[in-house]
Formats: structure tokens, C-alpha cells, sequence
């Protein structure tokens, strides 16, 4: 008995494991077994390319180079290439394949303008498709950009203090990549405020262009253009720009003060540096402030590099109008004895004056109550 009730349970697990399954399958199909349901066998498409990357080798400066990139849809519905993005100007996109059908191949043409560059160059493309598993594909262009003369660096940068003998120069190496030897002539620089020598560094192969700036240099920043004659008929000239950007030997920070509107509820501290920038130290002495009241201090930092002036203006400072505010200092520095400072203070704004003219004449006296008439007497 007992084995006929254990063969009965068995039967019973049996029947509702099948008809747990025969429900699954169920859910699966589609209503009417017509197959599965919508939205599990969806067509995609697919985007693979033969090479994202195409090496050109070594090129001469200023050649273009054009590349068409190939690639096959491995999906089942028609994928569509929505843009490509190059990283940089010197590299375009061609017209490529918009749509391609599954099975087929489409071409992505980059070109590439080397004319800026100098050595080992990559570029790359972004390439924006409707493939859910690769939405977008980096595409890459490189290779190695050479010139039959190469100068380096083509803008020379000089950093000068104005009234200096001793700035330091820039260097320019010249290297010629041709297979015979070159000569050039003597530099010629259109500014007076740059000179130039040239130094062979190998006979016919290499040279350094050492570029000085002139002494005084009054503008903030000064350009130049330093050209050579070549002997080669495929660089027959060399051009070289160059900036200076001139710095004054004191450099005062900040160059001005400015109050608050005065006067001044309560007092008011204020600090200034000055840094030397010549190549000799420099001493301060003699701080001042041409109006009275204000106290200033010097203080050396850096000896003969660094200064600070402290100022402390008291509670209820007040310049005036019509006289110019400065702080001045004494310097070692021939060219700049003095360092001056000018101070600026607003004036406090406020309602504007009330024409009263009996304000301050005292109380006025109330208006006078009528006297009433007296009555007439009639005998």
C-alpha cells in the first residue's frame, strides 16, 4: 500500500511539472502558435570595419593624404551612419556611405593636410552610427610629417626686462633633412629691436640661430620677423617670427590703491609688493605718503629682489578732491629712482541738501487763535 501511494505522488509531481513547462512555452508564443512573441528576435544592425587605423608612413611637409576607411554591416537591417567628426581642422570627411543594407560595405574617405605639422602626427574621427553595440568608432590617420629643412621652434619667445643688458637669448635649431649639404647666409632681422647670429653646429646639416633682444624695449610686448637665404632650390628662404614679452625692472602690485568712500568709518590697512626684475639687486628707502596722517612701513622680503609697503590710513581719512594722493619710495635703480603709487578715494553719497530756511530759527510759534468781536450795546 504504502508503495502505491508513493508511485500516486510521484505521478502527481510529474503532471504539474509538465503543465509548469507547457505554461512556459505558452508565454513564449505568440497568441494562435504563430511563433515567438514581438520584441525577442528584433533585427539590428552591425558596423565592422576591415582597419580603423591607416599608417601613411613618412610624407613630405605640406603633401595630402586621403584614405577611405571600409566597413561591412554584420547585422540583419540597415544600418545607418548618422555623422563623422574629425578631431581637428586639418582633417575632412569625403561623402561617405549614409545607409547600407545587411551583407553590404560602405567607405568612410578622410583626407588629411599636413602642411602645419613637423614629426610623428595622429588624427583621429568620430564616427556616430546606429549600431546599439558600437554607437560611435574612433578612426585614426598617422604617420610621420617631414621637411627638407626643419626649424625648431618656428616663434621664438624671449622673456626680457626692458631696460636689461643681459637677457637671456632664444635659440633656434636649423636642421637640414636633404641629402647634400646647405649654406645660409648671414641673418637680417625687420625690427631693430632683435639681432641675430648664426652658429654651424655640423658643417652643411645643422645650425643655431641665436636670437638677442636690444635694449630699451619701451612696449609691452615687441614682434619680429628674422629671415635667411638658403642654397637649397626646395627652401630657398627661412622666415623666423619672434616675440618679446618685456617686463619692467620694478613691478609694483597692485600698481594702484583704491579707498573706500571716505571718510573712513574706521581704519584701513593695505599692503603693496614690488619686485625687482633687472639682474642687479636694488635697494628701497625713503617711504612716504604726501598727506598726513598715514602711516607706511618698508619691509625687505628678498634681499635687493622683494619689498612690501604697509599702509594704514586712520578712521575718518579723507582726500581731497583737488590734490592728487600718492605713496612714493626711493630705488638704487638709476633708470627708476622713484616708485610711485597713486591712491584714489570716493566720496560717500547721501541725500541731497534740504533748502529749509527756517530750520534753524528756532520753534514756530503756534497760529493765533481769532479774537472774537465784542457785542454791540443797545441802549
Amino acid at each position: 500500500m504504502e508503495h502505491i501511494m508513493r508511485c500516486f505522488a510521484w505521478t502527481v509531481f510529474v503532471l504539474v511539472l509538465a503543465g509548469s513547462t507547457q505554461g512556459s512555452l505558452a508565454a513564449e508564443t505568440a497568441p494562435g502558435g504563430a511563433g515567438p512573441a514581438a520584441g525577442t528576435n528584433v533585427l539590428k544592425p552591425g558596423i565592422q570595419f576591415a582597419s580603423t587605423s591607416f599608417d601613411f608612413g613618412r610624407i613630405l611637409n605640406g603633401q595630402q593624404v586621403l584614405h577611405s576607411f571600409v566597413f561591412t554591416n554584420t547585422g540583419k537591417a540597415t544600418l545607418e551612419i548618422k555623422g563623422v567628426y574629425p578631431s581637428c581642422g586639418c582633417t575632412t570627411a569625403g561623402e561617405w556611405s549614409k545607409q547600407v543594407e545587411p551583407g553590404q560595405t560602405g567607405t568612410i574617405p578622410l583626407q588629411f593636410n599636413s602642411s602645419h605639422f613637423s614629426g610623428p602626427v595622429a588624427k583621429t574621427a568620430t564616427v556616430v552610427c546606429n549600431d546599439e553595440s558600437h554607437p560611435s568608432v574612433i578612426l585614426e590617420i598617422k604617420g610621420t610629417i617631414w621637411k627638407p629643412i626643419d626649424v625648431n621652434p618656428q616663434t621664438a619667445v624671449l622673456n626680457v626686462v626692458s631696460d636689461s643688458a643681459s637677457n637671456a637669448p632664444a635659440i633656434v635649431r636649423i636642421l637640414n633633412n636633404l641629402g647634400e649639404p646647405i649654406t645660409l647666409s648671414q641673418p637680417e632681422s625687420n625690427n631693430r629691436g632683435f639681432v641675430a647670429e648664426l652658429k654651424p653646429v655640423e658643417a652643411g646639416k645643422s645650425f643655431d640661430l641665436i636670437i638677442r633682444a636690444v635694449p630699451p624695449l619701451e612696449q609691452n610686448n615687441v614682434q619680429g620677423i628674422i629671415t635667411l637665404k638658403t642654397s637649397s632650390t626646395n627652401v630657398p628662404a627661412i622666415s623666423v617670427t619672434v616675440f618679446a614679452i618685456v617686463q619692467p625692472s620694478l613691478v609694483v602690485m597692485p600698481a594702484q590703491i583704491a579707498l573706500p568712500p571716505g571718510p573712513l568709518g574706521s581704519p584701513f590697512p593695505c599692503t603693496i609688493t614690488i619686485r625687482n626684475n633687472s639682474a642687479d639687486p636694488v635697494q628701497l628707502s625713503d617711504p612716504v605718503v604726501n598727506v598726513a596722517g598715514v602711516n607706511v612701513d618698508l619691509k625687505e622680503v628678498m634681499p635687493g629682489r622683494q619689498f612690501t609697503l604697509s599702509l594704514n590710513f586712520p578712521a575718518g581719512f579723507q582726500a581731497a578732491a583737488s590734490e592728487p594722493v600718492f605713496v612714493t619710495a626711493k630705488t638704487s635703480n638709476p633708470k627708476n629712482p622713484v616708485v610711485r603709487i597713486p591712491i584714489y578715494q570716493g566720496r560717500r553719497s547721501g541725500p541731497p541738501d534740504l533748502d529749509l530756511p527756517n530750520l534753524h530759527r528756532g520753534p514756530v510759534p503756534p497760529p493765533q487763535q481769532p479774537v472774537p468781536h465784542a457785542q454791540e450795546q443797545h441802549p
